[in-house]
């Protein structure tokens, strides 16, 4: 999953070297952290957050076969 994220926001960015995935396991599942030049933040998360959206949810339809929780959180 953390390559599908990284994926994606590297076809989003103008600079995708500088896109970072983080893992973070929890309790109820697994939350991965995005962090963006400061640039394109604003092209990650999209107007009214819809870019962010999409993404949590194909994330989370890819996920549905492995019965995990998957959070997206820009930073």
């Amino acid at each position: 999953m953390k390559v599908l994220v990284e994926l994606i926001a590297r076809s989003l960015v103008d600079l995708p070297d500088e896109v970072h995935v983080r893992e973070i396991p929890g309790e109820r599942g697994v939350t991965y952290e995005l962090s963006v030049a400061p640039s394109d933040v604003g092209k990650v998360i999209g107007k009214g957050g819809r870019i962010v959206k999409a993404m949590r949810s194909v994330v989370s339809a890819a996920a549905i076969q492995d019965q995990k929780r998957i959070n997206i959180e820009i930073v």
